[in-house]
């Protein structure tokens, strides 16, 4: 069980001197509160005695600075130990948010949002109260009854051993719960996951389940999961409702055998009757502690499942990074642009990736364990400063070979180069610092169309924003809303029309000056006499910058210096316009294609 604190370890090291300090309090605290007994004996003995009003006063006295004593250290445990469980919950969050920032494009294709939002929200605060309640709590146990223990066994050895009896039994249950209470917040903690899944699925689709009309449906499917999640907290409730008066049960069967056996051994003479009042005075300041052990095992075990469970963000290792051994050029270093994919062959799944076997009839070795490869001995090359337009039928490959030149996928090495070099040897940061990417899937973020389009530029000015808004001709939208730049675009540029949002974003590439501009299918969303001034502007800024285009119109690529035809991952035909034309292959049918659509439209 321990062994999965582990990775808190970094996090409490960092903190020792703080811990030394909440560890000096507890003593502090506990150190105090145990004389409280004490003073009480010696109080009702001297009453016994016959005691003057003046040694009465010392006593109050004494019991009203024990009290006053206990209140501050209690302040200061809580404040340090306490305190440190916050830091160590910001340094924790700030690591996940850094791991998670880190991690590649496929990691968030196989990970739910919902649930890397529950770990990061529901879980790291089950670790924060393991770190600050359960240990501050733990140790004023261990503490308190190690120290009253002493005492008590000083006043009668013979009755805290009858008072201490039921503790073997109390470890059992202790033992038995626990587990438990771990096996079912594992199962709580995985619905809450679900949970949060769905409920952030259908707040950033909540357009979709609008037009068809699926608002009942989902309601029902995530009471019907929320039903579930209660049931298994009631499972743990009705547990922790079980450990609690079975541990207070114990505690009230050993005060009541000391009320007899003391009771005896006061009439016996063996023990004052101010011995007895602190003997069960210490049985009273017991009770918090062994409550609260019940809590505290509650804590520990629902903190050790979290911490599994945000371990496993923790300890994700980006498949795609910078290696030390093979990062060889410079961050200074500028960057041309002439790109080349050198027999290429890429498959999804990193583990099963597939390698070009060709058979003696030329055919592929398909073998049910190898992954299906998605691009097929692909060799291209564009040199700096030219424009490559790339078509092809949907699922042929056309995204990802673009995805490999910022390294969103990583192919094997030597498959794909910059400059000459294979794209390893450039550090990401220089890498994708000179390439300007516009996705298919246009995400904006909840800010301003300024913040959006500025993304990624630092000391981007006024002007800089407007002259890439002119460029991707958003201007005129952008200076037409009320707020101008200054416009919230809402939530995933939930404010903006499609056509808006794709321009935003070809804005926000340009703005960065980059040597190679990938467009894939970014003006699919505009109307052809937008998508011509676009381009004009981009043929003016983008001269001798690299540019590649993804698009299933003709007038998109048609003026680009060569064109490829991409289809089941292979490069079938390439060329210019005019060359694919002659070819009469697919390039030619979409071409007609487009041609008999538009005469259709002016009919």
């Amino acid at each position: 069980m321990f062994r999965n604190l582990r990775p808190l370890f970094p996090y409490l090291k960092k903190y020792w001197k703080g811990f030394v300090a909440g560890a000096l309090s507890v003593f502090c605290n506990n150190g105090i509160w145990i004389l409280f007994p004490l003073v009480i004996q010696h109080a009702i003995d001297d009453l016994n005695r016959g005691v003057t009003h003046q040694k009465l006063f010392i006593y109050a006295a004494m019991l009203v600075a024990i009290a006053a004593g206990k209140g501050i250290f209690q302040f200061l445990t809580r404040w340090i130990v306490i305190g440190i469980s916050r830091d160590i919950e910001f340094d924790m969050r700030n690591d996940i948010f850094r791991n998670l920032e880190s991690l590649e494009y496929d990691f968030y294709q196989r990970t739910r949002t919902g649930d890397i939002m529950a770990r990061a929200t529901n879980d790291l605060n089950a670790v924060r109260m393991l770190l600050g309640p359960a240990i501050m709590y733990t140790a004023n146990t261990l503490v308190f009854t190690t120290g009253a223990l002493i005492f008590m066994i000083h006043i009668s050895p013979k009755l805290t051993m009858w008072a201490f009896l039921p503790l073997p039994i109390a470890s059992i249950v202790v033992q038995y719960f626990g587990r438990r209470i771990h096996e079912r917040f594992e199962r709580i903690q995985a619905m809450f996951s679900d949970i949060s899944a769905r409920a952030q699925e259908n707040f950033s689709g909540a357009r979709v389940v609008r037009a068809y009309a699926q608002e009942e449906a989902e309601i029902r499917l995530f009471e019907t999961e929320n039903t579930e999640y209660i049931n298994r907290s009631l499972k743990l409730v009705r547990l922790m409702g079980m450990l609690w008066p079975t541990l207070e049960t114990m505690l009230g069967f050993a005060i009541v055998l000391v009320l007899w056996l003391g009771g005896r051994e006061v009439i016996l003479g063996h023990i004052t009757v101010g011995g007895f009042v602190a003997f069960n005075t210490y049985m009273v300041q017991l009770t918090w502690p062994v409550i609260a052990l019940g809590w505290v095992i509650n804590i520990f075990q629902r903190g050790t499942a979290s911490m599994v469970r945000i371990h496993t963000i923790l300890t994700a290792k980006p498949k795609i990074y910078d290696d030390p051994a093979v990062v060889t050029v410079a961050p200074s270093t500028p960057i041309r642009g002439d790109i080349e994919f050198r027999n290429l062959s890429f498959a999804y799944s990193p583990e099963t990736r597939a390698t070009h076997k060709p058979d003696g009839d030329g055919r592929e070795d398909t073998d049910a364990s190898v992954a299906p490869l998605v691009l097929k001995n692909v060799n291209l090359h564009i040199p700096a400063g030219t424009s490559l337009a790339i078509v092809g039928p949907t699922g042929s490959g056309k995204s990802t070979l673009v995805s490999l030149i910022p390294r969103i996928y990583d192919a094997d090495p030597g498959m794909v180069l910059i400059d000459g070099r294979p794209i390893r040897e450039y550090p990401l940061a220089l890498l994708r610092s000179n390439i300007g990417f516009v996705s298919q899937e246009t995400f904006l973020f909840s800010e301003s169309i300024r913040e959006n389009i500025a993304f990624g530029t630092e000391n981007a000015t006024d002007e800089d924003v407007r002259r890439a808004a002119e460029v991707a001709r958003i201007a005129g939208d952008i200076e037409s809303f009320p707020d101008g730049y200054n416009t919230a675009v809402g939530e995933r540029g939930l404010t903006l029309s499609g056509g808006q949002k794709q321009r935003t974003a070809i804005a926000r590439a340009v703005i960065r000056n980059p040597r190679i501009l990938v467009l894939d299918d970014a003006l699919a969303s505009v109307d052809t006499q937008t998508e011509d001034h676009i381009l004009n502007h981009l043929r003016e800024v983008m001269q001798d910058r690299t540019t590649i285009f993804i698009s299933h119109r003709v007038s998109t690529v048609r003026n680009a210096d060569r064109i490829a035809v991409l289809h089941h991952g292979e490069i079938v035909e390439y060329g210019t316009h005019e060359e694919l034309i002659a070819l009469n292959g697919y390039y030619t049918g979409l071409h007609n294609k487009q041609l008999l659509e538009e005469e259709l439209e002016t009919v």
